[in-house]
């Protein structure tokens, strides 16, 4: 199962395996939604996946006991086969185990036991967020990575939790303004955005950014973050303009951090390393 080892944010995505059916999901709402084409296409093996659901949909709509599921259908933007977003039909665990109900399969059964347990999964993180982290630091250890870094890439967790919730609780709405100011500390901090960074380490629109950081730029990634919810609160900063100013100012204080590091060390602190398998795994600079 290939899936982020962060705490699930807004608009996390991950890959899910159903007895080798890939299941794609998106973290919506404080809750996971999963691709309704991807069940049908696991559950019914159909050749057409996406005409099944149509006429199964359709059939749905029709039918007045089924209004109210038919309504909590979401559509979210989710990588296709040709790597692009694109906007699918998604639902929760709830509704997509009535969405099964209608789908005559001898596999229903097994994949309503999947379900309850991916979801049973999430309800354990929420209740007792050490568990994920456990589950992190085991996740990151049967990866390679060594202990110090794993250490340090759990504080960036804990970090940035903190910091989506400074968010939440000062107005900024999750999604695109939660993307926006995060895009807005990278780029004070590191002098690229989210995505040149990436582009820069060779990583696709899919991976964690933070799972292929060195350990010096996750250190600025976390100063950046903390300073940003530092001055966020002594500016008591309220909706999404004035959180924007802090984190341009908390990015801009890891950037300067950044700046007299590269000096003192004679090179660029971004680095183009990554922790992808097809590649030798990078020395991380050390304290």
């Amino acid at each position: 199962m290939t899936r982020s080892t962060d705490l699930p944010f807004e608009g996390e995505t991950a890959i899910a395996l159903f007895q080798a059916k890939q299941v794609r999901r998106i973290f919506h709402d404080d809750e996971w939604y999963f691709s309704i084409i991807d069940v049908v296409e696991a559950l019914t093996d159909s050749g057409t996946p996406r005409r099944y659901w149509s006429d199964l949909k359709a059939k749905l709509g029709r039918e007045a006991g089924d209004l109210q599921l038919y309504d909590e259908i979401v559509q979210l933007k989710l990588e296709a086969a040709d790597g692009r977003l694109r906007e699918t039909d998604t639902a929760n665990a709830e509704t997509l185990l009535r969405i099964i109900q209608s789908i005559p399969s001898p596999k229903a059964e097994p994949f309503k036991r999947w379900l309850a347990r991916v979801a049973f999964e999430r309800l354990q993180e929420y209740q007792d967020p050490e568990k994920a982290i456990r589950r992190a630091i085991l996740d990151y250890q049967l990866q390679g990575y060594d202990d110090d870094w794993i250490d340090t890439r759990i504080k960036t967790i804990v970090s940035r939790k903190e910091l989506t919730g400074e968010w939440a609780r000062r107005g900024v709405k999750e999604g695109q303004e939660f993307a926006i100011l995060t895009n807005v500390i990278s780029e004070e901090t590191f002098g690229v955005g989210v995505q040149a960074h990436k582009e820069h380490k060779s990583l696709k629109r899919n991976h964690n950014l933070r799972d292929h950081m060195t350990d010096l730029e996750l250190i600025l990634t976390m100063l950046g973050e903390k300073s940003t919810v530092n001055i966020a609160r002594a500016r008591d900063a309220q909706g999404f303009q004035q959180n924007r100013g802090a984190a341009t100012d908390g990015g801009k204080i890891a950037g300067d951090a950044r700046r007299n590091l590269e000096r003192e060390l004679g090179e660029s602190v971004v680095s183009p390393s990554n922790f992808l398998p097809d590649r030798r795994r990078p020395e991380l600079p050390t304290e």
